[in-house]
């Protein structure tokens, strides 16, 4: 493949092979600034599912995004359950109160029709509407809350927990019933134009619960779920630490890995080599107060860290870059990547890392 005509997709597909494509990958992924663009509110931006898919193409432009983003918010899929969604002006809808009031209730609980659900059926409609335009020049990344993480929207995070400890039935029961519907949404997804889907999984993370509990509960989750899924998976821990379980993540199937802000880039790529391709692992809070010059200095250090051999796309370590972060920031971090992050790597940029 000639590397100086390489798509987005193409960039990808050879950093997933862990081989060295043209240049570092770059997946900023914008869930809000499309709003800005497109001079709406938040909660308008995302009334309608073509909004969606003008912003993240219009921001794929801008910044010369490797991919584009079908994430809307996090409580969609508990809106679909019919949970409650609050929104904001300048940060992203966050769940309300948990609509599972008693464990009880998780014996008649039944997962939503995908195709009957407005909410879910605006995702897919941008979903279509971003694969028509763009076709295979880069990759639509659908998202799904993994069905070990959902609970914390659908119970509530200390409820959830007590739940895993004292009620084994109840939680095998409500794991079976977040299963069907996270491999059904994600699926969905795929049919409509999407090409992998991010698995966010927080609460396995290490940052959440040790090593030992996950692979009792969210690591057999896990393998059962993306095995069932029709297409490539990235699993993404939300700013939690990987690096603990990062051999037991790659044995779920899944390609890619979110790895936080807080963990070492040149240790989780010493593990993770020709296992997992990590994705990361800028730090979103900090980025909304960076200069140009900063932006750029981070993003040339976590080239050098992470970068030769390929298997690193540079993102943020979240998955939703915030509301606040400025467009010259976003510009300097677009810069940095095509200056520093052409492949075979300069000696310099690797030594300063």
């Amino acid at each position: 493949m000639d590397k100086e005509k390489m798509t987005s997709l193409q960039r990808v597909l050879t950093t997933l092979g862990h081989k060295e494509p043209d240049r570092v990958p770059l997946f900023l992924l914008l869930t809000m600034h499309g709003a800005k663009e497109l001079g709406m509110g938040i909660k308008e931006y995302f009334s309608k599912g073509e909004h969606v898919a003008e912003g993240q193409l219009r921001m794929r432009e801008k910044f010369n995004n490797d991919c584009l983003y079908s994430f809307f918010y996090a409580p969609l899929e508990v809106e679909s359950w019919g949970g409650e969604v609050i929104y904001y002006e300048d940060g992203p809808p966050n769940s309300g109160a948990p609509f599972i009031t008693s464990p009880a209730g998780i014996n008649d609980l039944q997962a939503p029709e995908i195709m009957e659900k407005p909410c879910l059926s605006k995702v897919l409609e941008a979903t279509r509407l971003m694969k028509k335009e763009i076709g295979d020049a880069a990759p639509i990344i659908g998202v799904v809350m993994s069905p070990f993480s959902l609970p914390v929207m659908q119970l509530g995070f200390e409820a959830y927990i007590e739940l895993i400890y004292k009620e084994p039935a109840l939680f095998r029961r409500l794991m079976e019933i977040n299963e069907q519907f996270c491999v059904e949404w994600a699926n969905a997804q795929l049919a409509a134009g999407a090409t992998a889907i991010c698995y966010f999984d927080p609460v396995s993370s290490s940052t959440i619960i040790p090593r030992e509990l996950y692979l009792k509960t969210g690591h057999p989750v896990a393998e059962r779920t993306i095995g069932k899924i029709n297409g490539p998976t990235a699993t993404h821990m939300a700013s939690g630490n990987v690096l603990p379980i990062i051999s037991d993540i790659a044995e779920t199937g899944t390609a890619v890995v979110g790895v936080s802000a807080l963990e070492d880039l040149t240790e989780l790529k010493q593990v993770s080599r020709g296992k997992l391709t990590l994705l990361g692992n800028l730090n979103g809070l900090e980025m909304v107060h960076w200069s140009r010059e900063e932006a750029t200095a981070v993003v040339k250090n976590a080239i050098a860290q992470a970068a030769a051999g390929g298997g690193y796309i540079l993102a943020d370590n979240h998955g939703e870059i915030p509301y606040q972060v400025p467009d010259e920031v976003l510009l300097a971090i677009s810069d940095a990547v095509r200056t520093f992050g052409n492949y075979p790597m300069d000696k310099q940029v690797i030594t300063d890392g």
